[in-house]
Order: C-alpha cells, then sequence, then structure tokens
C-alpha cells in the first residue's frame, strides 16, 4: 500500500462542540484541538460532553505515538477537553512526553485549567511568526485570523504526503476590536506550497454577504449603558476577553465601575491581564464585597453564565440565589452571545426568569447590537478558499446542514461535488499524493461527564435519572419462599415523585399481578435476577395501565 495521511475527526463533524482532530501519518498521531461539549436537557445531572477517544487509546496500544497536540484557540469547545484527556493519553507509557502548543492567550487560558484541576501538564505559548513547529514527520506553523477571542489561529500542516490547512473558526473581520487582522499574506504563503485540502469552519455557510465586525458593539454598549438607570448587566463567553475589553471602555468613559462575576470569568481575566490582553485602570474594577458602596447606575457587572448554565453565577442571580447581588426593575441585562446550538431552552429559561423580575433583556432575537458571530458567512468562507486554493475541501465546525451550505458554496465556485468531502466523526479520510478515499468508520459514542463528581458515566446511568425525572420511582420489596419460589405476604411499595399513586389500591392489584405470575410458573425457581426482571416488568405494566406513567421501577427480592 503507498504511504498515506489520513485524518480522522473524532468530534466537531455534523457538531458545533467536541473539536479533536487526528491527522496520522506511519505510526504517527498529531492532535488538532481537544474540545468539550455541553449537555442538552435530556441529560439529567451532566455537565459536559467530551469526545470518544476510545480509537485513539487503541491506536497507541497498538504502537502508535502522539506526536504532539496543537490547540486553535482558547473556546472551550476546542480546549475544554484537556483535563478530562490528557490524564487517559500520558497513563499510556509511550505518549508520555508529547508537546501541546497554542497562542499566547490560547496557552494562558488552556494552562489555567490544567492548573485548576492540578495536572502536571502544560502548554507551551507559541508567538505568531515564530517559525515552524516540528512534531515527528508533521512541520506546523500558526497563522492568525480573527475570531470572537483574541490569538484565534489556523494551523497550515505540512507532512511527506502533502499540505494540509486546518481552518477552524475564523471570519476575516477588517476592523477588529484588538486592531489586529487576519494574516492574509501568510495564508497566501501557505498556498504557495500547494494544499491537498483545507478543513473549513462552516457554521456561516448558510449566511449571505459578510459577517459584521466586532468594532460596532463599542456604540451600542455606549448608548445602552448610558440610558441604563440600574445596573448594566453583561454576560458573554468567559473566553471573549475582546468583547469584555470593548465593555469595560464605555465603563470607563461613563464612569462606571466593574465587577467581574463568576469563577470562570475572574479566572479568564487574570490570564488576560497577566498576559496583556486586558487593562484595567486602578480603581475601576471593585469586587462583590464592594458593590453595597456604590449606586446600582454606577455599576458595570460582567457576569458568567450566556449559556443559562444551572450553576452559573447569572443562573444564581436571576433566582435570587447569589448573597451579594439582586435584579432589579431597573436593571439591563445584555447578552453579547448567541446560544450554542442545544442550549437554547437553558438560555430561554433564563431569559423569561428576567423578564418576570421586571428587568430589562436584551438578547440575540430581538437585536443584532450586541453580538456578531465569530464564523465568517459566505462571502468569507469563499475568500479562505480563494487564498487557500486546495485540492479538495472538507467542511468542519457545523452541523449537518452547515455542512450541506458549504458543499452548494463550493460547487459554486467551481469545486465539483466528489472534490468537497461530507463525512461524519470517526470517519477516516485518507489521503495519498494522487487520491483521497475513505477509510473504516470508527464508531464514536456520546461520552458523559457528572456535574457533581466530574467523572465519566454510563449511558444506562444517563437512561435511568432521565426516566427517573419523567416519571418517579418505585421500590417494591417483595419477600420470596426460597423453598417453593412464591410470595410470602404482600409486598411494601414506596413510591416517589408523583402524586395519584393510591398505595392501597394499585399496591393491591401489584400483589395480585405478581402472585399470578409466579404462581404461573412450574418448579421451584432459582434464578433470582430473572425473578426481579420479571416482578419489574409486571410492575410496570400494571402502573401504566392505571397511571400512564413510566416510573423507574425497583424490584428488592429477599428470599426467606
Amino acid at each position: 500500500m503507498d504511504s498515506y495521511v489520513s485524518l480522522t475527526p473524532l468530534g466537531g463533524i455534523g457538531d458545533v462542540t467536541k473539536n479533536m482532530y487526528l491527522y496520522e501519518y506511519q505510526d504517527q498521531i498529531l492532535i488538532v484541538d481537544c474540545g468539550l461539549g455541553f449537555a442538552d436537557e435530556t441529560m439529567v445531572g451532566v455537565d459536559l460532553l467530551l469526545p470518544d477517544i476510545s480509537y485513539l487509546l487503541q491506536s497507541v496500544r497498538s504502537g502508535k505515538k502522539i506526536v504532539g497536540i496543537i490547540l486553535t484557540h482558547g473556546h472551550e469547545d476546542h480546549i475544554g477537553a484537556l483535563p478530562f484527556i490528557l490524564p487517559n493519553l500520558a497513563s499510556l507509557s509511550s505518549s508520555q512526553n508529547f508537546p501541546i502548543f497554542g497562542t499566547v492567550l490560547t496557552a494562558g487560558l488552556a494552562n489555567e485549567k490544567l492548573k485548576e484541576f492540578s495536572l502536571p501538564f502544560r502548554v507551551e505559548a507559541v508567538p505568531f511568526n515564530s517559525g515552524e513547529l516540528v512534531m515527528g514527520s508533521f512541520k506546523a506553523s500558526l497563522i492568525r485570523v480573527t475570531h470572537s477571542v483574541p490569538d484565534t489561529a489556523h494551523v497550515f500542516l505540512q507532512t511527506p504526503l502533502g499540505n494540509f490547512y486546518h481552518g477552524s473558526d475564523f471570519k476575516f473581520d477588517k476592523t477588529p476590536a484588538d486592531g489586529k487582522v487576519a494574516d492574509i499574506t501568510g495564508i497566501k504563503k501557505a498556498s504557495e506550497k500547494g494544499i491537498l485540502c483545507l478543513m473549513s469552519d462552516c457554521l456561516g455557510a448558510e449566511k449571505k454577504g459578510r459577517t459584521s465586525s466586532e468594532q460596532v458593539l463599542t456604540e451600542s454598549f455606549e448608548k445602552e449603558m448610558e440610558n441604563c438607570r440600574g445596573k448594566c448587566i453583561v454576560t458573554t463567553y468567559s473566553s471573549n476577553i475582546s468583547r469584555l475589553n470593548q465593555a469595560i471602555q464605555v465603563a470607563e468613559k461613563l464612569g462606571r465601575k466593574v465587577c467581574f462575576v463568576g469563577r470562570s470569568l475572574i479566572k479568564a481575566k487574570e490570564v488576560a491581564q497577566r498576559l496583556g490582553y486586558m487593562k484595567l485602570r486602578e480603581g475601576l474594577e471593585v469586587s462583590v464585597e464592594q458593590l453595597k458602596n456604590y449606586k446600582d447606575n454606577q455599576l458595570l457587572l460582567l457576569v458568567a453564565g450566556s449559556q443559562g448554565q444551572e450553576n452559573s453565577a447569572m443562573t444564581r442571580m436571576v433566582a435570587g440565589e447569589h448573597k451579594d447581588i439582586r435584579l432589579k426593575e431597573d436593571d439591563l441585562v445584555i447578552f453579547s452571545a448567541d446560544p450554542i446550538p442545544g442550549n437554547e431552552i437553558f438560555v430561554y429559561s433564563l431569559i423569561d426568569a428576567i423578564a418576570k423580575k421586571g428587568a430589562r433583556v436584551i438578547y440575540s432575537d430581538i437585536s443584532d447590537d450586541f453580538h456578531v458571530s465569530g464564523h465568517g458567512s459566505q462571502d468569507e468562507l469563499l475568500e479562505l478558499i480563494s487564498l487557500v486554493k486546495p485540492q479538495k475541501l472538507l467542511p468542519i465546525g457545523g452541523t449537518y446542514r452547515h455542512m450541506v451550505a458549504y458543499r452548494t458554496l463550493a460547487e459554486k465556485a467551481g469545486y465539483q461535488r466528489k472534490d468537497i468531502l461530507l463525512i461524519e466523526d470517526g470517519q477516516e479520510v485518507i489521503f495519498t499524493k494522487n487520491s483521497v478515499r475513505l477509510g473504516k468508520l470508527t464508531p464514536v459514542k456520546n461520552v458523559y461527564v457528572d456535574e457533581i463528581s466530574g467523572e465519566e458515566i454510563e449511558h444506562f446511568v444517563l437512561r435511568d435519572r432521565q426516566k427517573l425525572s419523567e416519571g418517579g420511582i418505585v421500590v417494591i420489596i417483595i419477600e420470596i419462599d426460597s423453598s417453593s419460589g412464591q410470595l410470602v405476604g404482600r409486598p411494601d411499595i414506596i413510591a416517589r415523585g408523583f402524586s395519584g399513586f393510591d398505595n392501597k389500591k394499585i399496591g393491591g392489584k401489584i400483589f395480585v399481578d405478581i402472585r399470578n405470575v409466579l404462581g404461573g410458573k412450574k418448579g421451584r425457581l432459582t434464578n433470582w435476577i430473572y425473578v426481579r426482571k420479571l416482578i419489574g416488568e409486571v410492575c410496570e405494566r400494571r402502573i401504566f395501565k392505571e397511571l400512564r406513567r413510566r416510573p423507574l421501577v425497583l424490584p428488592v427480592v429477599i428470599e426467606v
């Protein structure tokens, strides 16, 4: 077989989150990004989703070696899984010493996260234009692009079989808030060396034109903050340093003190200050404990929790559970972030709760003035294609409809459908010097992380939690004669989580059902696992017939 380079996404294809991509050459694996996802309303007790790295672990066990990890930018869906995944990778002796690279701010945010988990790993900060990163047979260069977090990079990847351009989240903002525009010259230089395939962000593929500049938001902040008679509260992603800086600049101009609320946002602020990406004039910032010393119209609160996370500062504040901050009718709450796909229910529930408090709330459905996407629209996606001039195209970082929209866009630009690869997570794509084909498809699953323990949980635990939350729980304690396999007395029934359970009435019918089903079994019953399953099914049928509910039924069988 000819030598080849393969790409296998473990997350980020057909999904906006959990970005993680494996590039393989011979026995070497290079990883680009290591992000997490967020649970939806069906995932009871779950906080985070991780990429499924089963294939990666198996590859290393079979003799392959991880030569490095490159992080494109500091958003959680690109760096957030590091504390969970790195310990698993480090446990494999052959992969303990691989380097991890990111731009200066990306490395700072990632290292703060690793420090928080008391892990020994560190991300090496790589300034732009610092030359090639050599990892085994791979050579990588980081190229500056604009996005909703500073220091976002694209990766120009050189391999013995050809060159790749990994173009994750980006837009071409000509007036970014930090003044640092995309390195168009760097993209052109990479293109001159020939690009076998462009992996491109596709989230904005349905939107015509260009995405608005971040710079327009400053005027909107000033207008609303000036007219706000109470506290001005802005919530956005903690890593959105540019957006935070814009709000801070307006607050300083209007004489408002600035207070950071929420652990994740405070951590991001500390990193940004230390690295010089955020400057706060002395005396401008106040602590939560100092808020009582100021009138509401003298304050700007920057609050974590723009996605309606259950335990976030924003959610606790709106629920009246924050010990230092109360929401009032004169207050203004600005959501300077769109809901991540899948989080809409959480975000809109939080907005409803704010409205009930009487405060004014501004969010993207009613105003485009406070959030612009960090993702390029159709004109910018086409511009990247024209700059890179790849042989093949592979859309990443969007749902399947975004991928289809990107394919349509590329076809209009002159590419044939066979040269535009639409794949799914776990699908290997094999590149040789003269061809591209699909390789093996590795099944990938959602990996759930429990919000209390931080431990990975299994699918059946999630299923039980969901059933428990929807239908309640019924515990049935039954004594069975070990010699005859028949009931001894009436079962004890404990029901929790729903009304209308008449223990005497329904319990009596359950007793008759169990007695009948056990009485119909010939011979002595000795398989107690089977007996518990049989009793559980009988109880479920009876409860559904009487109450139209499907609770979690737990039979407890005691031999006497």
